[in-house]
Parts: structure tokens; C-alpha cells; sequence
């Protein structure tokens, strides 16, 4: 069954996240839960119109919404910056994390993860039900350098109670964290 796609049936839809987007050089992950219906349908990373992701991505890199999705991504990826999610598959109708079937959700390979991105040393979540998700399925392979695990405001329409600037300003640590290394003056 190709990534992204739904079963029909009676109980809840089979959902299955996509690939993550990423390139070796990455030194931040944000990890979102399951993408949501509208990101299925378009086959790409928060696709929901009234999702405040692109639009925070616009103005921390000139990922904005106006732009091709494949640029927007290749933009955050040339910043450093990985996109995918805890989940790799789950039962969900819906959009709604709260909705996923505890017992279905199974978690993506994150030691293949780290393995092909060396580089990562800070995970982002985008909101809790992917801190959540995270700490409770995965575990990180052994040897593993210490990775900063930050929960930040999700960017979900359904999370309405903080305003796009305060969301935005949490965010500004994805940036930061992203910025490459300097060398030490001499």
C-alpha cells in the first residue's frame, strides 16, 4: 500500500505517514504525529490550509506557503532542518490525534533515521501528541549522541488557543537550533 493511503473498512482507516524528508547534513528533526486528512490527500507535510506550519517556516527560512511545496521543503532542508513524524502507521478516522487508535499506532525506524542524518542533535515536537507518541514507542538505538528534545506549540488549526505570534516565537528556537556550527575564532 503506497505511503499516505487510507483503507476503507468498518473500523477506522488505516493510515500510513510519509517518507521522511530530510538530508544527511540535517542537524534538527521536527516530528509531527500522523499527517491529518488534507495532508494525506495532497500527499505532503502539513498541507491543512489553516495550519500555522509553512507560514512560521516562511519567515524562520523563506519556506512560506507561497511557494511549490518542494521548494518550500527543499529550503528547510538546505537549513538543516528534517521534517517526519512518530508514527508510522496507525487507525485513525479523521484528523484528530486524539483519535488514533492507541493500540494500532506502530512507530517509524528511527535508528535508520539517525543513522543516515548523523548530524541531528535536536528533535522538535510539534506539539504534545508527538512528544507523547515519541515517548512512548520509540526507542533510540544505543551510542546515540545526546539528542535535545524540545515540545513545541503545535501548529494544528485544532490549537487555536495561543495566537500565530506566540507560536511563531516558540518556534524560533527551530532556527537557532538549525544554524550551523562556527568555527571558534583563533
Amino acid at each position: 500500500m503506497p505511503a499516505g493511503s487510507a483503507t476503507s473498512s468498518a473500523e477506522p482507516a488505516q493510515v500510513h505517514s510519509f517518507a521522511p524528508a530530510c538530508r544527511a547534513d540535517a542537524r534538527v528533526l521536527v516530528l509531527g504525529s500522523m499527517p491529518g486528512a488534507a495532508s494525506l490527500a495532497a500527499a505532503q507535510y502539513y498541507a491543512h490550509p489553516r495550519n500555522a506550519f509553512w507560514p512560521i517556516m516562511g519567515v524562520l527560512f523563506g519556506a512560506g506557503p507561497a511557494l511549490p511545496y518542494g521548494e518550500r521543503v527543499a529550503r528547510i532542508a538546505a537549513a538543516g532542518v528534517a521534517l517526519w513524524d512518530v508514527i508510522a502507521r496507525c487507525r485513525r478516522p479523521g484528523s484528530l490525534d486524539s483519535a488514533i487508535a492507541a493500540d494500532s499506532v506502530v512507530a517509524n525506524d528511527f535508528a535508520a533515521l539517525f543513522a543516515a542524518c548523523p548530524h541531528i542533535r535536536h528533535v522538535f515536537f510539534n506539539g504534545g501528541a508527538a512528544e507523547a507518541a515519541f515517548r512512548r514507542h520509540v526507542r533510540l538505538p544505543p551510542g546515540l549522541p545526546a539528542l535535545r528534545l524540545v515540545r513545541l506549540p503545535s501548529t494544528s488549526p485544532a490549537h487555536a488557543a495561543r495566537s500565530f505570534d506566540a507560536k511563531l516565537a516558540a518556534w524560533q528556537v527551530v532556527r537557532e537550533a538549525a544554524a550551523p556550527a562556527r568555527p571558534l575564532a583563533a
